[in-house]
């Protein structure tokens, strides 16, 4: 049996009943208890789509107006010629056969790999490496692109990839428990209104049937959508 310490009884009753506002969610979850360490805040949204179609699949990446609090470690597979490029727009490792060769002997100390068109023949090769860790390059995430310096540069800034579960959830960070309320509600604000934006044509029904925000270690605050 699961046991519940005492801090998360004491949070739990905090949380309202009704769904609140952006703002009111916000102020709601800076009023959890603390912690040592400055918790990563994330929104849960589940979505009226139906991920077995393929135009309801939603994917893609975001710079949020307020950052992440954090950067991303960026690989980049590109031609020999364009390695210099790629390290000064700040790529932990770039290359091509030689960078395939070595993560597909097992390294894996990165976060985000990037990669020229021209090079997708090789890193296909990478798939069941890469695949099931989610880091394999897609051109619906910016992550395969002829202008790999802008992606690597962004990513490395801390851009956000997202994309939906089996279920229909899109899980997405946007931000530090250390942020002003201002700058986390606008990242949250953002969020919605790109989610909104992208909302597949064949959806049919409740599009955001719930949305959620919680810290690392704090509970869930459903938002009013």
């Amino acid at each position: 049996m699961v046991r519940i310490s005492k801090r998360r009884k004491a949070d739990t009753q905090k949380v309202p009943a009704a769904p609140l506002t952006p703002q009111e969610a916000v102020k709601t979850l800076k009023g959890f208890s603390k912690t040592k360490f400055d918790q990563t805040v994330e929104i849960c949204m589940h979505l009226g789509i139906d991920p077995r179609h393929a135009d309801q699949q939603l994917r893609g990446a975001v710079s949020f107006p307020k950052g992440v609090g954090r950067s991303a470690r960026v690989i980049c597979f590109c031609p020999v010629d364009k390695v210099d490029l790629a390290t000064a727009a700040g790529a932990i490792e770039a290359g091509a056969t030689d960078l395939t060769k070595r993560v597909s002997e097992g390294w894996m100390d990165f976060d985000v790999a990037i990669s020229t068109p021209d090079m997708m023949r090789e890193v296909g090769k990478l798939g069941r490496v890469l695949g099931p860790k989610g880091l394999m390059p897609s051109p619906k995430a910016g992550t395969v692109t002829a202008d790999y310096e802008t992606a690597v540069k962004e990513y490395a800034a801390g851009k956000i990839e997202y994309r939906n579960d089996d279920s229909g959830n899109i899980h997405c960070i946007i931000g530090k428990l250390s942020f002003s309320d201002e700058d986390l509600v606008e990242n949250l604000e953002f969020f919605l209104d790109l989610i909104e934006r992208i909302r597949p044509a064949s959806a049919k029904g409740i599009y955001v049937k719930n949305c959620t925000i919680s810290g690392t270690m704090t509970p869930g605050v459903q938002i009013a959508v």
